[in-house]
């Protein structure tokens, strides 16, 4: 499963859902799934919101292991 600090990374920045998604070519329901863990973002789009916050992707998004 992959985790995100998108919500949290937007709040330092003081930007909306509807800023984000227009900054990486996307809808804000997919801004706002994607914090709600809905669906996981391709990897170009990692790359792209990482990018507009200037941070690594993997301090955006995290794996987690599944438990079985």
């Amino acid at each position: 499963m992959i985790r995100n600090r998108i919500k949290e990374y937007r709040a330092r920045f003081d930007m909306r859902q509807e800023d984000l998604a227009q900054r990486v070519g996307v809808r804000r329901e997919t801004i706002g799934n994607l914090e709600k863990g809905r669906y996981n973002p391709s990897l170009v789009l990692a790359w792209r919101i990482a990018e507009v916050f200037g941070a690594a992707i993997e301090d955006v998004f995290t794996v987690e292991e599944r438990e079985e």
